[in-house]
């Protein structure tokens, strides 16, 4: 009988995200990290691995679709809302007055007027995981759970290069903002993209040097060779330390991170703020090979119940940040499309419900699961138009229903990813990808 032998992992996984651990022990050791030997399980089924992408910008609380992407200008003030309409690229589709940039380049965007939310709450999970039966609950198994995305994403796809990680959450706080694995198992957890200064670099006293000499490299291969030589998996245990080599010594995952080797005029078009830095962010992180990036610009930002909240109501909170996320998006579009990276790329962006259609008396608009609106590009779907409407208040599905599952499917298809595989829960059940929806057939 052959004896699987165990060794220490280089990519120490923590509940919530990775916490990336390149120390001096682990290389020296020659230790096979978990995570890398997972990406390789969509290559083991025989996959072709694809060079697609998904950026999910996450608009955490909320975003009024009434104030943004559904207005409806012909009903009295206190549905209506504060903005006016404004005609776009596209004749026949109109926009918020505050969101110009996306009005003058509406060729390439597509907006879904009809996502039925009821079942999201107040958290990422539903549509992070784009699935209807992942909410958040009191019993501290969160999301049911079931995985997001993103982790999907890293188990059934892997990072589209060698030596970076799959999965990368760029938010202040990863437990508010960002949902993570569930059951699908720690190895694929988000990489938390904001802490990661440091985590690349060589323990002290260690140089690339001397790490790459091939005399040493030879003598340390040939005693993992003789550890594991007999146990199973050699070859993937092989390979998988050899990706890990590649993330520290390498150095692209360093790069990626490193916004100082971006010039101060790109800089300044993406903006100095949340929100445009962490695009850009994105943008470099997919160009180096992360297949999945999930990015919230502040936790509960877009939450505009009124003026007595910390966020404000529609007037004094969300009219100084439109102007911000139409630039940051735009920028985002078009800097991909110049790199030619954005057929490749899906960009997303939605929150988790949208507002209710009658503000309140504090000039703010409540929680509303019943529709919600949401913005997506790139990644070769067909731009210039407008999927699903909603009543004459904005606030309820009149037209072309969708759900959480049909986002999944689409993002999934986008991937290469069979919508209909399935992953194994903890009691041993096999559990497809999306158990209700299909991808959106406009969009391609």
């Amino acid at each position: 009988m052959q004896t699987q032998v165990a060794l220490p992992p280089l990519l120490n996984v923590g509940r919530r995200r990775w916490l990336l651990q390149a120390g001096l022990g682990a290389l020296t050791g020659l230790s096979v990290p978990q995570l890398l030997r997972a990406r390789a399980v969509a290559a083991e089924r025989g996959r072709e691995k694809s060079q697609a992408a998904v950026i999910q910008i996450w608009l955490s609380g909320g975003p009024s679709q009434i104030d943004t992407w559904d207005p409806k200008p012909e009903m009295p003030a206190e549905i209506r809302g504060p903005y006016q309409p404004i005609a776009t690229s596209v004749p026949g589709i109109s926009l918020c007055e505050h969101l110009p940039l996306q009005a003058a380049m509406m060729e390439k965007f597509a907006i879904i007027r009809s996502m039925d939310a009821s079942a999201s709450n107040h958290s990422p999970i539903t549509f992070q995981a784009a699935n209807p039966r992942a909410q958040r609950t009191e019993t501290g198994r969160q999301g049911g759970g079931y995985p997001s995305m993103g982790s999907v994403a890293a188990k059934f796809h892997g990072a589209n290069q060698p030596g970076m990680p799959p999965f990368v959450a760029l938010a202040k706080s990863l437990v508010s903002d960002i949902y993570g694995a569930g059951d699908l198992g720690q190895a694929f957890e988000p990489l938390d993209g904001l802490n990661v200064n440091g985590r690349f670099a060589m323990p002290e006293g260690l140089s690339i040097d001397r790490l790459q000499d091939r005399a040493a490299l030879r003598q340390k291969m040939d005693r993992f060779e003789q550890r594991v030589a007999t146990a199973q998996g050699f070859g993937d245990q092989d390979r998988s330390v050899r990706e890990a080599f590649d993330l520290v010594l390498g150095g692209a995952a360093q790069r990626a991170f490193d916004l100082s080797q971006e010039s101060e005029a790109t800089r300044d078009r993406f903006g100095r703020d949340s929100l445009g830095e962490k695009l850009l962010l994105a943008r470099r992180l997919v160009e180096a090979g992360v297949t999945y990036i999930t990015l919230s610009d502040a936790w509960g930002h877009w939450d505009h119940h009124g003026d007595e909240v910390r966020w404000g109501g529609i007037v004094k909170g969300l009219t100084p940040m439109l102007p911000v996320l139409d630039r940051a998006i735009t920028t985002l579009i078009k800097d991909l499309d110049e790199r030619g990276l954005l057929d490749n790329t899906l960009v997303i962006v939605a929150g988790e419900f949208g507002r209710s259609p009658i503000m309140t008396k504090t000039a703010g608009r409540d929680h509303w699961p019943a529709v919600m609106s949401l913005l997506l590009a790139g990644g070769g779907i067909r731009g210039g138009q407008v999927i699903g409407s909603t009543d004459r208040r904005g606030g309820e599905i009149r037209d072309r229903p969708l759900g959480p599952g049909d986002l999944a499917a689409t993002v999934f298809h986008h991937l290469g990813i069979d919508p209909y595989d399935h992953w194994i829960s903890t009691s041993g059940r096999p559990t497809p990808l999306v158990e209700t929806g299909k991808p959106i057939a406009e969009l391609f």
